[in-house]
């Protein structure tokens, strides 16, 4: 007779999310359809969303901290890290973050000038989706997806080599607040799709 606790629910391989993933700029969830995927990557992909709370209630008098009418999410700094294998003159020019692209010379030598003002094109938004659900294979298949809308690397462009090692650079990808946008929407979203046969 097993012991009571040492149990996992009858569903529970269904709701796993498998392997590294990827990162894309578009991805349309209710078709799948995955473009323009960024880098192969290394070590797997890490998602936070760091909220940030205040209690309205700290200093009002005769309210215990942590009343929960009381707190108030702020704000939203979702990040997408990685470490990323692949390089071109598009993606070194996103990893620094503002930066223009030259046209390739004669010699096709391509220069990437960083730039000190950043651009509204600097802004991108960026996809994390992974494997998700037991049917995670063909037009069907579960996704967990991860949508962060204005997408800048915050920790500059990074290249790290190594005696028989392939060359790695880090990245953080922060979601940025549009101030135009009145609602002050988060700037980031998730989808979830569980796969069918």
């Amino acid at each position: 007779m097993g012991m009571k606790y040492t149990k996992v629910a009858s569903d529970a391989f269904e709701k796993l999310t498998l392997n590294a993933g990827i990162i894309c700029r578009t991805f349309v969830p209710d078709t799948g359809v995955v473009t323009d995927i960024i880098a192969a990557t290394t070590g797997g992909l890490t998602f936070a969303e760091n909220p940030t709370y205040t209690d309205f209630g700290e200093d009002v008098d005769n309210v215990p901290a942590n009343t929960k009418q009381m707190l108030r999410i702020t704000a939203y700094d979702p990040v997408i890290s990685g470490t990323q294998l692949t390089l071109d003159a598009a993606t070194i020019a996103e990893l620094i973050g503002g930066a223009d692209v030259g046209t390739a010379s004669a010699a096709g030598v391509t220069k990437i000038s960083p730039r000190a003002v950043l651009e509204e094109a600097d802004f991108k938004d960026l996809w994390f989706i992974v494997d998700y659900s037991d049917v995670n294979t063909g037009t069907t298949a579960g996704f967990v997806a991860i949508h962060i809308m204005n997408s800048l690397n915050r920790t500059g462009f990074q290249l790290q080599t190594g005696k028989n090692a392939k060359g790695q650079s880090t990245f953080e990808y922060h979601g940025h607040y549009d101030i135009t946008d009145e609602d002050q929407t988060p700037p980031f979203e998730v989808y979830i799709k569980k796969g069918t046969e």
